[in-house]
């Protein structure tokens, strides 16, 4: 119902509902500017006014609430042009408003230096792959070992599917994950609709440890410089580690897994996601439902629907 025309003032050039549109687009103004319109202070009574103004000013059709308090003065136009031109206090989240932001533990420290072109990235990829199959650093490693196993896949990832060390098959073949546990990783990448060349998949140590034993200690701190500095160059958004070993060295935590799933840790500026490792889930197949939730969470958060 369109309301009636104010007797008060038979001259007026407003109807009531030019007042109601003309309100609104001042109230969506100060919301712009992050100020609450209302004339009091008392929560339940801000929230009652907003509601009441916002109303799209461009509808005539809108259907204007019925007013519960009387209206402030008009605030000159001089003066809301002032108050456009001040910065605007910062105002509390509504509690009833979801959050577009994830929660997230760890250190908030930046990758060292800057971000690399595709090209020096290869290049310095390279490098150090070269490197580290001469290295010598884990005595016992080096001399039991077949291949080094560096990483691969693209050099500017979203996602680093991070392991713990290379078995027997990925000791051959000088890759990561290329066993059992590497073809059920590829189901999990492309459940996340991902393609294994569009990730990047590395572990804690370059070597395998005889009889596909866990790494020492020694050999997780020899190591740490190599997949320290690929990370520094892949600078990813997200980082999955595989398995407690990984997910320990990179977060520096003595936290068990259960511990540390189903939240997001931070590693430089890259969110951190633990789940269990693809071998641990070909033993346990009823942990590849807990894995699917992590990898879920971690969709979820980069704006992907996860596949089903």
């Amino acid at each position: 119902m369109t309301p009636s025309r104010p007797v008060s003032d038979p001259e007026s050039s407003l109807d009531a509902h030019d007042i109601v549109q003309a309100t609104a687009a001042l109230a969506a103004h100060f919301d712009r500017l992050g100020m609450q319109f209302a004339p009091t202070s008392v929560a339940s009574e801000v929230q009652q006014w907003r509601e009441q103004f916002a109303i799209d000013a461009s509808s005539p059709s809108s259907v204007v609430p019925a007013r519960t308090a009387p209206l402030q003065p008009a605030i000159p136009e001089a003066r809301v042009d002032s108050l456009a031109k001040t910065k605007a206090p910062t105002q509390p989240e509504p509690p009833n408003r979801p959050s577009t932001s994830t929660a997230v533990i760890g250190s908030s420290d930046t990758y060292p230096g800057k971000s690399l072109p595709v090209i020096e990235r290869t290049d310095r990829l390279s490098e150090m792959a070269q490197m580290v199959a001469g290295c010598t650093r884990c005595d016992v490693l080096a001399k039991c070992r077949t291949r080094t196993v560096f990483g691969e896949g693209s050099v500017t990832p979203r996602v680093v599917f991070f392991g713990e060390a290379p078995g027997a098959d990925e000791d051959r073949a000088g890759r990561p994950f290329v066993g059992l546990a590497g073809q059920l990783l590829n189901k999990m990448i492309q459940a996340c609709t991902f393609a294994r060349e569009e990730v990047y998949i590395l572990n804690t140590v370059k070597c395998r440890p005889p009889g596909n034993r866990n790494p020492e200690p020694s050999e997780l701190q020899n190591c740490r410089e190599y997949f320290v500095s690929q990370l520094e160059i892949l600078r990813p958004e997200y980082i999955v580690c595989l398995g407690l070993i990984s997910s320990q060295a990179l977060l520096s935590s003595t936290l068990s897994i259960g511990r540390l799933r189903g939240k997001f840790h931070q590693y430089c500026e890259s969110k951190v996601v633990v789940t269990y490792h693809p071998a641990y889930l070909l033993r346990n197949p009823d942990a590849k439902k807990a894995a699917w939730d992590d990898l879920q969470m971690m969709l979820r958060d980069m704006g992907i629907t996860p596949g089903r």
